[in-house]
């Protein structure tokens, strides 16, 4: 069986879905998406997830294009038509269709709806997870706010093909103070030198992670300290331990800044405990 995506009120097969060339998303990035992740057909960090696209909806003024509970519904079919169990579900909302104009329509458009799913090999991703990834390291050259979850990634897309060029999977925003913001794709932590995970705080200009908040549970709950404090290149390469969060990605550990190991260049024991504490944790709480 073919994919199948929602389009605006129909689900249609993949290779078909098609939005109109005036649909604000495609022509000025006025839109915003979310990704859930998806365990036993089920979405982790639920929730979360829609409490920041209302939100990222509510920053750009668009209105909500229906209900959660309509949405919910929209979304678990799109996973149930394409017969996945494990893997992600993305959602991306519009402005909607109007003739383009840098300013909103004039007159009221209905917003835009897209939502496609994919499966995700597990054992692949906890293979990856037992290896660990590389990151490199890149200019902030984004814009001033990081915290709507929009659709306009440019600098993100250019970052993470500078990564797989050279052979990393991820790349880390550095600001004029020469702080880690965070990944084209991920929340970035440490675990420093005096064994405290560390994470840039939420008033910089960051993306309010949804595992990343999630984590911050489990870490707590799990007695670790943790402090909402930046660090630079140089204190990740001198740190004990090293990984990334997302939807995506998960816990993932990072063994290696810029070429450069961390720790013993291996997967760390406090990252691998948070990805499967993580994990146990999103899967019984998977709605």
């Amino acid at each position: 069986m073919g994919r199948i995506a929602y389009v605006n009120g129909r689900y249609t097969p993949h290779a078909e879905a098609a939005v109109h060339i005036e649909d604000r998303g495609y022509q000025l990035a006025d839109a915003v998406y979310e990704v859930w992740a998806v365990f036993d057909g089920k979405l982790a960090d639920a929730e979360g997830h829609f409490a920041r696209l209302s939100r990222s909806l509510g920053e750009l003024r668009i209105p909500e294009p229906m209900s959660r509970g309509a949405l919910t519904v929209v979304l678990r079919e799109v996973l149930r038509r394409n017969r996945i169990r494990n893997g992600m579900v993305y959602l991306q909302v519009s402005r909607g269709v109007a003739p383009r104009d840098h300013a909103f329509p004039t007159a009221p458009v209905s917003p835009a709806v897209v939502v496609t799913a994919k499966a995700v090999d597990h054992a692949a991703a906890e293979a990856k997870a037992a290896k660990g990834v590389s990151v490199i390291t890149t200019p902030e050259n984004r814009w001033g706010r990081c915290d709507i979850k929009t659709v306009g990634l440019l600098p993100n897309v250019l970052a993470k093909q500078a990564a797989k060029e050279r052979g990393a999977a991820e790349a880390w925003f550095v600001d004029e103070m020469g702080l880690v913001t965070e990944g084209a794709s991920s929340n970035a932590w440490i675990l420093d030198r005096d064994g405290v995970l560390r994470t840039r705080d939420t008033n910089a200009n960051i993306l309010r992670g949804v595992t990343r908040l999630t984590l911050l549970e489990v870490i707590r709950e799990a007695g670790l300290t943790v402090s909402e404090k930046p660090f630079s290149p140089a204190e990740a390469v001198e740190a004990r331990e090293a990984f990334i969060t997302g939807a995506g990605s998960l816990v993932l550990p990072v063994v290696q800044v810029d070429g450069k190991p961390v720790g013993e260049g291996l997967p760390g024991p406090v990252a691998k405990r948070l990805r499967a504490l993580y994990i146990q944790r999103a899967k019984n709480t998977a709605v």
